[in-house]
This record gives C-alpha cells, structure tokens and sequence, in this order.
C-alpha cells in the first residue's frame, strides 16, 4: 500500500531529480529565471526644468526619467506619485496606464496585445511564486499599490533576464527605506453602485473579518481517515467490502449493507452544511494603512535604516452576471445573482545597512492575504429546457477563496572603494574601485486555499413568458450538493549575483558584466471532491425548505429518505510539478562620445520540468498516486538547454529637443507553457466555467522581437515617444475550443503553427502654459498603441472556424490619456484618467460557430487632492464614471454581460 502522506508537502523539486534520472537515457529535448539587472554606465543628461509637473511629482519623475534614460533597452515606468494621483488600488489596475498595456479578468496584464503567458513578473528583481489555480503567472490584483514604489516594464530583451521573455517583463518595486524618520497613517471609506446595502451571505466562520477560516470550512478529519481507511471510496459498496475485509462479521448480506449505509449516512454528516443562502447587509468599504520608517547614522561610515507598513481593506460587492447561448439567445440563458466579501490584508519590512558607501545590504519582507467569499444563485434555461419549457435550472454556490503570499528577499551590493581596501591593510589594492558586484536570494511562497466549496444543483418551475421563477426543489441524483476542498502550494527559491566593470577611456566608457541565476519552483496542486446525493425522500416538501433544512441531521439519518455520500471526480484534476533553471550570462555595453551606444549580451539557460498528474487517494498498485508507466514518465519531463542573444543600439544627441534618444533593438526569446497545461488534469476554469484540457505534448514557443523606439525629452519638460515593434512567434501556445457533451463549453491548450504581431506606440506629456498663465498647472499625458495580430492555427487544432484569425487577447488599439491639474498654492490636486481597448478575441469558434469577442470598455476615472496642511492629505476617488458594463458579443449577439459599477472612496491620510 502507497503511504497517503507522500507528496502532501513539497520538496517538490525533489520530482525533477526522481524522474528525469529514471528518463535521462530516454527522452531529451531542448531548452528560465532571475537576475538582478546589471548597473548602467551613467550617460550626461541635460537639465530638464520641469517634469510631468511643477509640484509634488517633480522629484520621483525626475528619477524615474533618468533611469529610462540610461537604461539600454526599452522601458517604461510608472512612479508611486502617479500611481497615487491616477487613484488605481492595485498593480494590475495601475499597469493599464502604460503604453500597449491592457488589463484582462482585472488580474491579468497583456503586453502588446500577447497572451499573460507572454509576460513575467518580478518583484524587486527576483521571481515570486502564483497562487493562482490555473496559471503559473502572477494575478497582479494580489499586490496592493501601497508597497509599491515603482513599476517597471521591460518591453525589449536583454541577456540578464530571464529567457522566457515575450511581450516584456513586469518588475514590482517595494518602497525604500527613508532618509529620516517618517510616519504615516491613512484611514478611508468608499461604495459600489451597484452594491446596494443587501448582500446575498451565508454563515460563515469567527476570523472572516480578517479573511481567514477559522476551521469550520476545513476538511473534517473524520472524512480524511475514512479516506484512508476505504481507500478513497465512500460509496456504500466500498464500504461495505472493506466493513468485510476487516473481519467484521455479518448475518447477512442486507445486514452489511444496513452497517455500510448507516456508516456513509454518519460520514456525510460530517460536512459542514450550514449553507443556507440568505440576504445579509453589508457595510460600507473600508480601508486603513499606517507605515514607520527610519535611517540612523551608527558612525561616520556605518548606516542602518528601516520601514514597516502595514493595510488592512474590506468590501462588499454586488452584480448581476447574464450569459446567452449564441444559437438561441433568447430560450437559452443564465442569469447570476452574485455577492462578494473582499478582504486584503498586506504587511512589509524593509531592513538594511551599509558601510561607507561602499557595501549594502538590505532585508526585504512581504506579507499579501487576498481573501474572497463569494456567494451566487443562478438560474439558466438550456438545450435540455429552454425558458418556453416553463421550468429551467438553478444553482446555488458559496466559495471562499484565500489567497497568500510570503515573500523573504536579502540582496546586496558590494564596491572595493578606499575604505575597504584600507580596513583590509591594502590587501584588496589589486581590485578595481570600479567593479561592483550585486547578489540576490529570495525565498517565497503562495498557497490558495478554497474549503468547503458547495454547489447544490435544483429544478425551477417558471412563467414560460418571462422565465421568471415561480418555485424550486433540489434536484435528486447522486451530485445533489457537491462540497470541494482545494489546495495550492507554489513554492519558488532563487539567488544569483551579477559583476559588472566600466572601463573609461578618452572618448567612451565599456561596460562589462556577467553573472549567474538559479531558480527552483515547486507546485502542488490537490482538489477532494464530494458528492452528496438525494436518490429517495420521503416528502418530496422536504427539497423545498432552506439548503441547511434540505441537508440537515434529520433528513439525512431518516432511514425513509435515501442520501448517499461518495467521493466525486474519480477523474484525477490533482497534479505536482516542479522546474530548475541555472542560467550564465554575459553582456558589454560599450558608449561612444555620449552619442553612440551598443549593447550586446547572450543568455545560456538550462531548463528543466516535471509535470505529474497526482491522485493522493491512490492506495494500490493498481491506481497509484503517480504513474508508474515509463511512457507516461518521459512524457512528463521536458528538458532545455538552448542560448539567447540580444542586441541593441541607441543614438543620442539633441535632435529637435534637448535630448533626444533613438533606439533598436533585436532579441530571441522563448515561452515555455505553464505547469499545469502540460498535464493530463481537466480543470474548471474559475472565471468562465469552462472545461479546460492540459497537453502534455505542448512545446515552447519560440520569439524573434525587433523594437524601434525614438524619444523626445523637451527643456519645459514636454515629451515625446514614438515606438515600433514587429514579433514573430513560431509554435505559440493558445487555447482551442474543443468537442464536449451538452452545453458545456470545453477548451484545450495546443500549439498554434505560427503567431506575427506588428505595433505602433505613441506617448507624449504636453504641458498646458503656452494657453495661457491660467493653464500653467495644466498638464495632459496619454499613449496610444495600434497593433496587429495574426495567428495561424495549424494542423492541430481541431475544426477552428477560422484558420487564421487574430491572437487571443489582443486588442487592435489601446488608449490612456490623463489632464492633470496642480493649483497656483500647492494645495489642490486632480486627475481624470481615461482607458480603453479595442474589440480583442475572447475564445475562437468551432466548426463553423462565429469567433467570441470582448467589446471596448471605456474607463473614465477622476481623482482629487486637497492639502489642507502639509502634513494631511485628503483624496476623493471616483471610478467607472461612464458606468460601462463588461461585454462579449459573438456575431452580433451578446453572450456575456457584466457591470461592475461606479467606485467611490474617500480617505484622510497624515504623513509626517
């Protein structure tokens, strides 16, 4: 018998070395993460008077403005002051605001228009883990814009990044610690309009309000040792074998069978069924965030400095959600009721010394808990019964879902400058004052956790004219209620370290650097699923009452009625997967005159996957927990070992402005599928619904990217930036939908034949005093991107409509544009930001169905600042003015629809 307790935890790094030594003389294939960007050789930059604004963004654009400056690639940023005056509460949301971004699911960034497979993320640097159930990227909504300083977008590749590098990377910068002391605290309140007092709830446990269980959602014990002990089967049939094989000794076979049904009677009583939907009232949003920091002077050489933050948020959140069948959108439809409790709760300290300048080291700490308690009704009418039919369908679910993430950084640069050489008796005089040497280590980890996940299925009777409901009763099979507990553990380890030495000569400055990145991530995935059925009643009155009176004590020991417990999804969605990468790179930069720069570099990675399906109730031979099929085996192992070059270009001078910067830049990249996609596991996507089927036979896509970009940086502090870009994508990874029975929808991740996108970016800050002294605190900025994208499906998708068609998720335009205003005295502030993306494909049409498309959603946010004193700062939010509603239309009909609402908040924040 195979021991439960193998792979409840993971070490499962451990995977890669188990399996690919077993496969090692058998399967080989070719071709991942994190390394602190080198530093830069510092290039003359003209004075610019003025940045973005006169006022309170001037010293944080100014920075962020020379960095661009003196990066070699092409980046873009977005400083703390803006993310703050555009008013976005999240990265994901912030993000939008930069050119060719666009937000998907309000979690997910696309990139210039490619998939969020085609980007990563880093946090100060380093690779963090996703507790996210489907995908290995991050959901950016996780991180609260209250720890961020900076976000960085990488658009170009270059060798001290990871490989897997598509539309670019995302960097996430927590704030630094202070120059002296600080502190702040900052409390506010906001609502939904569409959040209207009463919420659809159920009893919950005693710690929700800090969003975490309290353990009366969590898997009972006694079903996790019947599990064991009927190994994995609670049907009464089982039951009743095992009742046998223990030496239990019987009268008759009727007299086992009456033990086996009382014991699986008992077993289901032990699932929390305090279910019952009700209305409850909901409070109003709140929000709370304090932070102290600090920097000592110890001597004249040593320094040592801190800041601790912490925020606590909740909210309510109402919506009704209608989805159509395309073929009959009138007879077919589900309508949602839905109602959403929000709890996030975030903690970061940052701890760091340094010595003469010369040695730094810094300790960074990061606490993210993202907790959702969601709970909806919905009725829908299908091919099976149509609205005419007079009776249709319902569901009733509650969903509580805990996200965290804990994240410990340590890092540290390092100079041989005079002080050193001279505290080591001149022992280091032969080690240039010029190398600097920067390492890093980072240890996260992300959990998820659902418990107690229910849906109870039941039959409506409704007016055949209006579909309007008139009754309902529990549906009677063997899924009347299903209860599921899910659980994610990712974990993700890496350090590295980069050298980097400029050498000046009379007329130009070389930059050589080079250094090492070693990543290790392991994924454990685990999903019980269980169903409680109703065969027999004796009252059919008793499917009508409450959902706790329909699965209450009573009605399940009654022996006149017949409810039956079992474990549900015999078909494995569990899985455990683990990936290494040791990577070596090198780079020279080399700057001619200040007008010429070249930078040059390649990246070796050797990369290496595992992806298991895992049935932790497997207790034979016969139904192992993993594979034992050698085929199987060298099917889950992929391994590559491949080397990516970049190059880029940029001429500076001060054509038509004070400085101006004109950049190339080619690189070839890869994007390896995530971990879960390349095993056998089917999933329910938590967003759609939707059927989704891994591909163990899924290849990497491969990517050649060529950038164009020219900037304009004007004296009063106007700009200019015209980019370019062309990707060739070959093999890119993208879901199909796929045959299924009924109505469900199905999709499958395959690999496409080849992928082309080709784009135009354009951003600018005009500053607004040439109208006039009246305009002189006038400002607008904004970047549009206009780009195309085409996919071939190839050969192995199955009957797409259309072969060729537009890649998922990309949009044909996207647009950001911002008026900013700073009164004459300092103490009024405002911004309206406006965002919208084009038509952009949702999910591409099977055997001839049209193509799904999600339809603009124009966003019109405005936010205001009073300075009453300089310590106090109050700030009105306003989002979604234009009370825009989230559509997918297939051929003309809407499939999907959603308003999210109007947001409004306000808060009082004392900074000293």
């Amino acid at each position: 018998m195979i021991k439960n307790e193998i792979f409840q935890r993971a070490p499962l790094v451990l995977a890669i070395a188990a399996v690919s030594s077993f496969v090692s003389n058998a399967y080989a294939q070719e071709e991942q993460h994190n390394i602190p960007t080198a530093s830069e050789p510092h290039i003359s930059i003209p004075a610019i008077e003025e940045v973005l604004i006169q006022g309170r963004l001037q010293d944080s654009a100014q920075t962020l403005l020379n960095e661009r400056l003196e990066e070699e690639v092409l980046t873009d940023m977005l400083g703390s002051e803006m993310i703050s005056r555009v008013g976005d509460s999240t990265v994901a949301a912030a993000l939008r605001r930069i050119p060719g971004l666009s937000l998907v699911n309000n979690k997910f960034v696309y990139v210039r228009g490619l998939g969020e497979r085609y980007s990563s993320t880093t946090l100060n640097g380093a690779a963090v883990p996703s507790p996210d159930l489907t995908r290995n990227v991050i959901p950016l909504d996780i991180f609260p814009t209250s720890v961020v300083d900076s976000l960085v977008v990488q658009k170009s590749y270059s060798a001290d990044k990871p490989a897997s590098f598509g539309g670019g990377n995302v960097d996430i910068r927590t704030k630094d610690i202070p120059d002296q002391l600080t502190y702040s605290l900052e409390v506010g309140i906001g609502f939904n309009s569409e959040t209207d007092g009463e919420a659809l709830s159920y009893s919950g446990g005693g710690d929700d309000v800090f969003g975490t269980d309290d353990g009366s959602r969590a898997m009972p014990k006694e079903l996790s040792a019947a599990l064991d002990r009927f190994l994995g089967r609670l049907d009464v049939n089982s039951i009743r074998n095992t009742l046998i094989a223990e030496g239990n000794v019987y009268s008759s076979p009727r007299e086992a069978r009456a033990a086996a049904e009382s014991l699986n009677r008992n077993l289901a009583l032990e699932l929390n069924r305090d279910i019952a939907i009700e209305e409850d009232s909901t409070n109003p949003d709140s929000d709370i965030r304090a932070s102290v920091g600090n920097r000592f002077n110890i001597d004249d050489k040593w320094e040592l400095g801190f800041l601790a933050s912490g925020s606590y948020k909740s909210r309510w959140r109402e919506g009704e959600t209608t989805q159509r069948i395309y073929g009959d959108p009138k007879e077919q439809y589900g309508i949602k009721m839905e109602s959403t409790s929000t709890v996030d709760i975030t903690g970061s300290l940052n701890v760091g010394v340094s010595y003469s300048a010369e040695h730094t080291i810094g300790l960074t700490s990061l606490f993210l808990r993202n907790t959702d308690d969601t709970t909806y009704i919905k009725d829908f009418f299908n091919e099976n019964s149509s609205k005419s039919d007079g009776a249709g369908f319902r569901d009733y679910s509650i969903r509580y879902e805990e996200r965290e993430l804990f994240v410990n950084q340590l890092k540290g640069t390092h100079s041989i400058g005079g002080e050193t050489k001279s505290s080591f008796g001149n022992m280091l005089n032969w080690v240039p004052e010029e190398l600097v040497l920067d390492w890093y280590f980072s240890d996260s980890t992300a959990t998820t956790d659902i418990p107690n996940e229910v849906v109870v299925q039941a039959f409506t009777d409704n007016d055949p004219a209006t579909g309007e409901v008139l009754d309902s009763s529990i549906r009677m099979n063997n899924g009347s209620a299903s209860f599921r507990f899910t659980e994610l553990e990712d974990e993700v380890r890496s350090y590295g370290w980069t050298a980097t030495l400029p050498i000046e000569f009379s007329a130009s400055v070389l930059e050589l650097s080079g250094g090492y990145a070693y990543r290790e991530k392991g994924r454990m995935y685990k999903e019980t699923r269980f169903g409680l059925g109703i065969l027999e009643v004796s009252d059919d009155a008793i499917l009508k009452g409450p959902l706790d009176a329909v699965f209450s004590d009573e009605n399940i020991l009654n022996p006149e009625n017949n409810y039956s417990l079992v474990r549900a999804g015999i078909d494995n969605r569990s899985y455990i997967a683990a990936t290494t990468t040791d990577a070596v790179f090198g780079k020279v930069d080399w700057t001619y005159n200040e007008v010429w720069r070249v930078s040059a570099g390649a990246r070796w990675e050797d990369y290496n996957q595992v992806a298991l399906d895992w049935n932790p109730y497997g207790y034979t031979i016969q139904e192992p927990q993993v594979t034992t099929d050698p085929e199987e085996l060298v099917n889950s192992v992929f391994r590559e070992d491949k080397i990516y070059p970049a190059l880029s270009l940029t001429y500076m001078s001060d054509f038509w402005a004070e400085t101006f910067q004109l950049r190339l830049a080619a690189s070839q990249t890869a994007v390896r599928p995530d971990l879960r996609e390349i095993t056998d596991a089917v999933y329910l996507d938590p967003i759609t619904g939707e059927r989704v089927s891994g591909n163990s036979s899924v290849r990497p896509s491969e990517i050649t990217s060529f950038d164009i970009r020219a900037e304009w940086f004007f004296g009063n502090g106007d700009s200019l930036t015209v980019s370019t870009f062309y990707k060739e994508i070959t093999d890119p990874i993208e879901f199909f939908e796929k045959a299924t029975s009924d109505t469900d929808i199905g999709r499958e991740i395959i690999n496409a034949k080849s992928g082309e996108l080709i784009g135009v970016e354009l951003e600018g800050l005009k500053t607004m005093s040439f109208l006039g002294e009246t305009m002189d605190g006038f400002f607008l900025q904004g970047n549009v991107t206009v780009q195309d994208a085409e996919l071939v499906a190839g050969v192995e998708a199955d009957s797409p409509t259309n072969d060729v068609r537009s890649m998922a998720g990309a949009s044909d335009y996207v647009v950001n544009i911002l008026v900013g205003f700073d009164s004459p005295d300092g103490n009024h502030s405002a911004t309206m930001g406006y965002n919208v993306f084009g038509e952009r494909l949702y999910l591409a049409g099977r055997l001839g169905s049209p193509d799904a498309f999600e339809q603009p959603f124009h966003s019109l946010d405005m936010t205001y600042f009073w300075y009453p004193i300089e310590e106090v700062t109050v700030k009105l939010k306003m989002q979604n003015l234009l009370d825009q509603s989230v559509e997918i239309e297939r051929d003309g009909v809407t499939v999907f629809e959603r308003a999210p609402g109007k947001n409004f908040a306000l808060s009082v924040e004392y900074k000293f």
